[in-house]
Protein backbone atom coordinates (compact mmCIF):
# COMPACT_ATOMS: atom_id res chain seq x y z
CA UNK A 1 0.00 0.00 0.00
CA UNK A 2 1.40 3.43 -0.96
CA UNK A 3 1.99 6.22 1.59
CA UNK A 4 -0.87 8.20 0.04
CA UNK A 5 -3.24 5.26 0.47
CA UNK A 6 -2.15 4.88 4.10
CA UNK A 7 -2.81 8.58 4.71
CA UNK A 8 -6.26 8.15 3.16
CA UNK A 9 -6.99 5.10 5.33
CA UNK A 10 -5.76 6.82 8.51
CA UNK A 11 -8.01 9.80 7.73
CA UNK A 12 -10.99 7.47 7.22
CA UNK A 13 -10.25 5.69 10.50
CA UNK A 14 -9.63 8.78 12.62
CA UNK A 15 -11.22 11.78 10.94
CA UNK A 16 -7.93 13.68 11.52
CA UNK A 17 -6.54 16.22 9.04
CA UNK A 18 -4.28 15.18 6.18
CA UNK A 19 -1.14 16.85 7.58
CA UNK A 20 -1.71 15.30 11.02
CA UNK A 21 -2.05 11.88 9.38
CA UNK A 22 1.10 12.36 7.27
CA UNK A 23 3.11 13.39 10.33
CA UNK A 24 1.76 10.50 12.41
CA UNK A 25 2.66 7.92 9.76
CA UNK A 26 6.12 9.46 9.30
CA UNK A 27 6.81 9.23 13.04
CA UNK A 28 5.58 5.62 13.26
CA UNK A 29 7.12 3.87 10.21
CA UNK A 30 3.79 4.02 8.34
CA UNK A 31 2.13 1.75 10.94
CA UNK A 32 -1.61 2.54 11.09
CA UNK A 33 -2.27 1.27 14.64
CA UNK A 34 0.77 3.06 16.13
CA UNK A 35 -0.23 6.22 14.26
CA UNK A 36 -3.70 6.12 15.85
CA UNK A 37 -2.13 5.96 19.33
CA UNK A 38 0.30 8.74 18.34
CA UNK A 39 -2.56 11.03 17.29
CA UNK A 40 -4.37 10.31 20.55
CA UNK A 41 -1.27 11.11 22.60
CA UNK A 42 -0.93 14.40 20.72
CA UNK A 43 -4.55 15.20 21.57
CA UNK A 44 -5.66 15.17 17.92
CA UNK A 45 -8.10 12.34 18.71
CA UNK A 46 -10.22 11.84 21.79
CA UNK A 47 -10.58 8.12 21.11
CA UNK A 48 -9.89 5.63 18.38
CA UNK A 49 -12.98 4.63 16.45
CA UNK A 50 -14.05 1.10 17.26
CA UNK A 51 -14.17 -1.52 14.50
CA UNK A 52 -13.00 1.08 12.00
CA UNK A 53 -11.16 -1.46 9.89
CA UNK A 54 -13.87 -4.10 9.69
CA UNK A 55 -14.32 -4.80 6.00
CA UNK A 56 -15.62 -8.34 5.41
CA UNK A 57 -19.21 -9.10 4.39
CA UNK A 58 -21.50 -11.96 5.37
CA UNK A 59 -23.91 -12.75 8.20
CA UNK A 60 -23.94 -13.66 11.88
CA UNK A 61 -26.26 -16.59 12.70
CA UNK A 62 -27.93 -17.46 15.99
CA UNK A 63 -29.09 -20.96 16.94
CA UNK A 64 -30.93 -21.98 20.10
CA UNK A 65 -32.43 -24.92 21.97
CA UNK A 66 -33.20 -25.55 25.65
CA UNK A 67 -29.56 -26.14 26.60
CA UNK A 68 -27.52 -23.91 24.27
CA UNK A 69 -27.41 -20.74 22.25
CA UNK A 70 -24.88 -20.45 19.41
CA UNK A 71 -23.32 -17.71 17.31
CA UNK A 72 -21.74 -18.41 13.91
CA UNK A 73 -20.06 -16.04 11.46
CA UNK A 74 -20.18 -16.85 7.74
CA UNK A 75 -18.13 -14.47 5.59
CA UNK A 76 -18.67 -13.63 1.93
CA UNK A 77 -16.67 -11.40 -0.40
CA UNK A 78 -19.51 -8.99 -1.14
CA UNK A 79 -22.71 -7.78 0.50
CA UNK A 80 -24.54 -8.78 -2.69
CA UNK A 81 -23.95 -12.46 -1.92
CA UNK A 82 -24.82 -11.92 1.76
CA UNK A 83 -28.28 -10.87 0.54
CA UNK A 84 -28.61 -13.87 -1.80
CA UNK A 85 -31.68 -16.00 -0.94
CA UNK A 86 -29.76 -19.25 -1.32
CA UNK A 87 -27.06 -18.00 1.06
CA UNK A 88 -29.67 -16.83 3.59
CA UNK A 89 -31.43 -20.20 3.36
CA UNK A 90 -28.11 -21.94 4.02
CA UNK A 91 -27.64 -19.73 7.08
CA UNK A 92 -31.07 -20.82 8.36
CA UNK A 93 -29.99 -24.45 8.09
CA UNK A 94 -26.77 -23.66 9.97
CA UNK A 95 -28.90 -22.09 12.71
CA UNK A 96 -30.85 -25.32 13.17
CA UNK A 97 -27.88 -27.67 13.42
CA UNK A 98 -25.32 -25.40 15.11
CA UNK A 99 -26.62 -26.24 18.60
CA UNK A 100 -25.22 -29.77 18.12
CA UNK A 101 -21.62 -28.52 17.80
CA UNK A 102 -19.13 -27.39 20.42
CA UNK A 103 -16.41 -26.03 18.13
CA UNK A 104 -15.85 -24.73 14.60
CA UNK A 105 -14.38 -28.09 13.57
CA UNK A 106 -17.41 -29.96 14.92
CA UNK A 107 -19.77 -27.60 13.08
CA UNK A 108 -17.83 -28.07 9.82
CA UNK A 109 -18.30 -31.83 10.13
CA UNK A 110 -22.01 -31.86 10.98
CA UNK A 111 -24.39 -33.20 8.33
CA UNK A 112 -26.49 -30.80 6.28
CA UNK A 113 -28.48 -31.92 3.21
CA UNK A 114 -26.64 -35.28 3.01
CA UNK A 115 -23.17 -33.72 3.17
CA UNK A 116 -20.96 -32.10 5.78
CA UNK A 117 -21.21 -28.37 6.39
CA UNK A 118 -17.67 -28.02 5.03
CA UNK A 119 -18.63 -29.73 1.74
CA UNK A 120 -21.94 -27.85 1.57
CA UNK A 121 -20.02 -24.57 1.73
CA UNK A 122 -17.77 -25.74 -1.14
CA UNK A 123 -20.87 -26.60 -3.19
CA UNK A 124 -22.41 -23.21 -2.39
CA UNK A 125 -19.21 -21.46 -3.51
CA UNK A 126 -19.34 -23.28 -6.85
CA UNK A 127 -22.99 -22.23 -7.34
CA UNK A 128 -22.64 -18.60 -6.32
CA UNK A 129 -19.13 -18.07 -7.68
CA UNK A 130 -17.76 -16.27 -4.64
CA UNK A 131 -15.67 -17.38 -1.70
CA UNK A 132 -17.58 -18.21 1.51
CA UNK A 133 -15.86 -18.92 4.81
CA UNK A 134 -17.05 -20.22 8.17
CA UNK A 135 -14.93 -17.87 10.24
CA UNK A 136 -15.88 -18.43 13.89
CA UNK A 137 -18.36 -20.15 16.16
CA UNK A 138 -19.28 -20.25 19.83
CA UNK A 139 -21.63 -22.50 21.78
CA UNK A 140 -22.91 -20.77 24.92
CA UNK A 141 -24.19 -23.18 27.55
CA UNK A 142 -27.29 -21.83 29.28
CA UNK A 143 -26.47 -23.70 32.53
CA UNK A 144 -29.99 -23.03 33.92
CA UNK A 145 -29.61 -19.26 33.31
CA UNK A 146 -32.04 -17.33 31.14
CA UNK A 147 -30.85 -15.91 27.81
CA UNK A 148 -31.76 -13.10 25.46
CA UNK A 149 -30.46 -12.00 22.07
CA UNK A 150 -30.83 -9.14 19.62
CA UNK A 151 -30.26 -9.17 15.84
CA UNK A 152 -29.21 -5.90 14.18
CA UNK A 153 -29.75 -5.44 10.41
CA UNK A 154 -31.82 -8.61 10.10
CA UNK A 155 -31.54 -10.78 7.00
CA UNK A 156 -33.88 -13.36 8.57
CA UNK A 157 -35.22 -14.36 11.99
CA UNK A 158 -31.90 -16.04 12.76
CA UNK A 159 -29.30 -13.95 10.91
CA UNK A 160 -28.06 -10.37 10.67
CA UNK A 161 -24.98 -8.12 10.67
CA UNK A 162 -24.63 -7.99 14.47
CA UNK A 163 -25.99 -10.37 17.11
CA UNK A 164 -25.56 -9.88 20.84
CA UNK A 165 -26.42 -12.45 23.52
CA UNK A 166 -26.67 -12.27 27.30
CA UNK A 167 -27.04 -14.88 30.00
CA UNK A 168 -28.87 -13.57 33.04
CA UNK A 169 -30.81 -14.58 36.10
CA UNK A 170 -34.23 -13.30 37.10
CA UNK A 171 -37.39 -14.56 38.81
CA UNK A 172 -39.72 -12.35 36.74
CA UNK A 173 -41.02 -13.21 33.26
CA UNK A 174 -41.31 -9.51 32.40
CA UNK A 175 -37.52 -9.24 32.72
CA UNK A 176 -37.26 -10.62 29.16
CA UNK A 177 -37.96 -7.12 27.84
CA UNK A 178 -35.10 -5.71 29.92
CA UNK A 179 -32.83 -8.52 28.70
CA UNK A 180 -33.72 -7.75 25.06
CA UNK A 181 -32.99 -4.06 25.63
CA UNK A 182 -29.62 -4.89 27.20
CA UNK A 183 -28.78 -6.94 24.10
CA UNK A 184 -29.77 -3.99 21.89
CA UNK A 185 -27.55 -1.74 24.03
CA UNK A 186 -24.60 -4.13 23.58
CA UNK A 187 -25.05 -4.14 19.80
CA UNK A 188 -25.08 -0.33 19.77
CA UNK A 189 -22.39 0.47 22.33
CA UNK A 190 -19.92 -2.44 21.92
CA UNK A 191 -18.72 -2.79 25.53
CA UNK A 192 -15.44 -4.65 25.92
CA UNK A 193 -16.34 -6.28 29.24
CA UNK A 194 -19.09 -6.56 31.84
CA UNK A 195 -17.13 -4.54 34.43
CA UNK A 196 -13.59 -3.37 35.15
CA UNK A 197 -12.48 -6.84 36.29
CA UNK A 198 -13.16 -8.16 32.80
CA UNK A 199 -11.02 -5.58 30.98
CA UNK A 200 -7.63 -6.57 29.60
CA UNK A 201 -4.90 -5.12 31.85
CA UNK A 202 -2.83 -4.24 28.78
CA UNK A 203 -5.73 -2.11 27.48
CA UNK A 204 -5.93 -0.21 30.78
CA UNK A 205 -2.16 0.33 30.91
CA UNK A 206 -2.04 1.57 27.32
CA UNK A 207 -4.91 4.00 27.95
CA UNK A 208 -3.18 5.27 31.08
CA UNK A 209 0.04 5.94 29.13
CA UNK A 210 -1.91 7.86 26.49
CA UNK A 211 -3.68 9.95 29.15
CA UNK A 212 -0.37 10.68 30.93
CA UNK A 213 1.07 12.06 27.69
CA UNK A 214 -2.08 14.09 26.96
CA UNK A 215 -2.28 15.80 30.35
CA UNK A 216 -0.66 19.24 30.72
CA UNK A 217 1.71 18.78 33.69
CA UNK A 218 2.92 22.38 33.99
CA UNK A 219 2.42 23.86 37.45
CA UNK A 220 0.47 20.91 38.80
CA UNK A 221 1.35 19.03 41.97
CA UNK A 222 1.88 15.24 41.65
CA UNK A 223 -1.23 14.46 43.72
CA UNK A 224 -3.36 16.75 41.50
CA UNK A 225 -1.93 15.14 38.35
CA UNK A 226 -2.70 11.69 39.74
CA UNK A 227 -6.28 12.73 40.45
CA UNK A 228 -6.73 14.10 36.91
CA UNK A 229 -5.21 10.98 35.29
CA UNK A 230 -7.30 8.61 37.43
CA UNK A 231 -10.43 10.61 36.63
CA UNK A 232 -9.81 10.36 32.88
CA UNK A 233 -8.91 6.67 33.16
CA UNK A 234 -12.10 5.93 35.11
CA UNK A 235 -14.06 7.60 32.31
CA UNK A 236 -12.40 5.31 29.72
CA UNK A 237 -13.18 2.28 31.90
CA UNK A 238 -16.82 3.38 32.27
CA UNK A 239 -17.20 3.91 28.52
CA UNK A 240 -15.94 0.38 27.80
CA UNK A 241 -17.70 -1.67 30.50
CA UNK A 242 -21.34 -2.66 30.06
CA UNK A 243 -22.57 -1.98 33.61
CA UNK A 244 -20.97 1.48 33.68
CA UNK A 245 -22.03 2.70 30.23
CA UNK A 246 -24.85 5.23 29.82
CA UNK A 247 -28.07 3.29 29.22
CA UNK A 248 -29.27 3.68 25.61
CA UNK A 249 -32.91 3.83 26.77
CA UNK A 250 -32.27 6.58 29.33
CA UNK A 251 -28.96 8.48 29.13
CA UNK A 252 -29.39 9.75 32.69
CA UNK A 253 -28.86 6.21 33.98
CA UNK A 254 -26.00 3.73 33.68
CA UNK A 255 -26.88 0.15 32.75
CA UNK A 256 -26.20 -0.83 36.36
CA UNK A 257 -28.59 1.86 37.67
CA UNK A 258 -31.26 0.84 35.14
CA UNK A 259 -31.06 -2.75 36.39
CA UNK A 260 -31.23 -1.60 40.03
CA UNK A 261 -34.30 0.50 39.18
CA UNK A 262 -35.98 -2.47 37.47
CA UNK A 263 -35.25 -4.75 40.42
CA UNK A 264 -36.64 -2.25 42.91
CA UNK A 265 -39.83 -1.64 40.91
CA UNK A 266 -40.44 -5.34 40.23
CA UNK A 267 -39.02 -7.00 43.36
CA UNK A 268 -36.64 -8.92 41.11
CA UNK A 269 -33.02 -10.11 41.25
CA UNK A 270 -32.11 -9.45 37.60
CA UNK A 271 -28.36 -9.90 37.09
CA UNK A 272 -26.26 -10.17 33.92
CA UNK A 273 -23.98 -13.20 34.11
CA UNK A 274 -22.07 -12.54 30.87
CA UNK A 275 -22.51 -11.41 27.27
CA UNK A 276 -21.24 -12.13 23.77
CA UNK A 277 -21.38 -10.06 20.59
CA UNK A 278 -20.49 -11.06 17.03
CA UNK A 279 -20.27 -8.41 14.32
CA UNK A 280 -19.63 -9.30 10.69
CA UNK A 281 -15.99 -8.74 9.79
CA UNK A 282 -14.94 -7.71 13.29
CA UNK A 283 -11.15 -7.63 13.47
CA UNK A 284 -10.62 -8.59 9.82
CA UNK A 285 -8.24 -6.39 7.86
CA UNK A 286 -8.75 -6.56 4.12
CA UNK A 287 -5.69 -6.04 1.94
CA UNK A 288 -6.26 -3.03 -0.27
CA UNK A 289 -4.85 -3.29 -3.77
CA UNK A 290 -3.33 -0.29 -5.51
CA UNK A 291 -5.60 0.75 -8.42
CA UNK A 292 -2.85 0.27 -11.02
CA UNK A 293 -2.06 -3.16 -9.59
CA UNK A 294 -5.76 -4.06 -9.72
CA UNK A 295 -5.90 -3.10 -13.42
CA UNK A 296 -2.75 -5.18 -14.09
CA UNK A 297 -4.30 -8.20 -12.33
CA UNK A 298 -7.33 -8.01 -14.63
CA UNK A 299 -5.14 -8.18 -17.74
CA UNK A 300 -3.24 -11.32 -16.65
Amino acid sequence: MSVLEKVKELREVTGAGMQDCKNALKENDNNIEKSIDYLRKKGVLKAAKKSSRDAAEGLIIVGENKENITLTELNTETDFVAKNNEFISFCSNISKISVNANSTDELNNLKIDNSTVKDAIINLVSKIGENIKLRRFINIKKDSFKTGFYIHNKASDTAGKIISVIRYKSKEEKSQTLADNVCMHIAAMSPMALDEKGLDKNFIENEKKIIEEQVDKKGKKPEILEKIINGKLNKVISENTLLNQSWVIDQDLTVKKAIEKFNKENDDNFEIIDFHKFKVGEGIEIKKMDFSEEVKSLTK
